[in-house]
């Protein structure tokens, strides 16, 4: 049997920030159930923001050269998805968010050429945020971009770990049951599908 593959996207641009702890504790979860993981570094990689030069709309690809085009491969092939992102003024990172935009040629396969159709039955997503605030809409954007961005990347959230009012470099290490609920997230959404939930 062949095992499930989950691809871990660190939208931090911060090295062992509370975001990448948490994505590897969900990772090892993973892991764990039997899963090949793998984590793209989004800030080391060279994505360009969307340029909206409309390429994509003629066959689904994307005209700009840069490591986007491998990472199209690695989206399509993985069975799950996790978006990990620290909250910038209530938003994803600018790192995350380019690679947010620059999934409109996945949509565009999926929705208008119709030359994609992955199974969302079996391809879920989960999506790890971390704010260091306590407002009550603090995840409100994160939240609403990551629906549309596991939407064009063909997969359904079946899982989310949103954290407040953790900050400073790698404090997450000091809220154990933050760690732990990443680990069970990376279970649970390695697992047969329709078993997963949100944590």
């Amino acid at each position: 049997m062949e095992r499930i593959r989950v691809l871990g996207i660190m939208g931090s641009p911060r090295s062992g920030s509370n975001t990448e702890i948490l994505l590897d504790a969900a990772l090892s979860g993973a892991a764990e159930a039997g899963a090949q993981t793998e984590k793209v570094l989004v800030a080391r990689m060279r994505i360009l923001p969307c340029l909206e030069l409309y390429h994509c709309a003629v066959d689904g690809t994307c005209s700009i050269q840069d490591d986007m085009r491998g990472l199209y491969d690695a989206l399509v092939a993985a069975d799950c998805i996790i978006l990990a992102s620290p909250v910038f003024f209530y938003g994803l990172t600018s790192q995350a968010k380019a690679v947010v935009d620059r999934c409109q040629a996945l949509w565009v396969r999926r929705h208008v050429l119709k030359t994609w159709s992955p199974d969302i039955r079996s391809r879920r997503g989960a999506l790890i945020a971390v704010g260091a605030t306590s407002g009550p809409r603090l995840f409100d954007g994160v939240t609403l971009t990551g629906k549309y961005f596991f939407d064009a990347v063909g997969v359904h959230e079946a899982g989310s770990l949103l954290v407040r009012g953790v900050d400073g470099k790698a404090a997450v290490l000091d809220s154990p049951d933050y760690i732990e609920k990443a680990r069970l997230l990376g279970t649970d959404l390695a697992s047969e599908p329709g078993s997963s939930g949100s944590l």
